[in-house]
């Protein structure tokens, strides 16, 4: 079974990640059935300081227990959605921190994003997907868009409009489908190491 971690990538207070990574999960849930399981992973719950490692995760792992902690966790998944809002027009600090703790974790792992802002959080995503591809991630074609002016009630209530279903529907299916293909060179790092 195929385990898709998806990544609340705000800390801030009254943050809107958590209701849209729930409504995700179970969307994500009902259609991929017994293919797959669905996690939320809560950045704030990791309480990771600003990155503190003396050494780049490319050259070696991190050592210090709340980066381990991390980095046993986001292993365990063999691919990500993550949940962004759009902050100046970029992922938020707390995401790009959590990124940046690891690099052998996020490697031949397909990822899909989830963005949700005033214009939907295309800027956030683009910037994350020119980062995957230097972490040797898969980011997939489809991404889901939320408006806070479509999908929000008052910025903060969300209420997804319809056409949406679909959409997470389609980002699963080729989510599974990369996953799947990523599997061989998953086992064969897993077997180097």
């Amino acid at each position: 079974m195929t385990r898709i971690g998806i990544i609340i990538g705000s800390t801030r207070p009254g943050r809107n990640g958590e209701q849209v990574a729930a409504w995700l999960q179970e969307l994500a849930t009902q259609h991929a059935g017994e293919a797959a399981v669905f996690e939320l992973l809560d950045l704030k719950e990791f309480e990771l300081p600003l990155l503190d490692e003396p050494v780049p995760a490319l050259v070696v792992p991190g050592s210090n227990p709340h980066t381990r902690r991390w980095a046993e966790r986001a292993a365990s998944y063999d691919a990500y959605i993550f949940v962004t809002p759009e902050y100046n027009g970029g992922a938020p600090a707390s995401l790009q921190n959590a990124i940046d703790y690891l690099y052998r974790e996020w490697t031949h792992k397909a990822v899909a994003y989830v963005g949700y802002g005033i214009f939907g959080a295309v800027m956030a995503v683009q910037e994350l997907r020119g980062q995957a591809g230097r972490l040797r991630m898969a980011d997939i074609g489809p991404q889901l868009a939320l408006t806070l002016r479509d999908d929000f009630v008052q910025n903060t209530q969300f209420k997804p409009q319809d056409l949406h279903t679909s959409e997470v529907y389609q980002l699963v299916d080729e989510l599974l489908a990369w996953s799947t293909a990523l599997a061989p060179l998953r086992a064969a790092a897993q077997a180097a190491v």
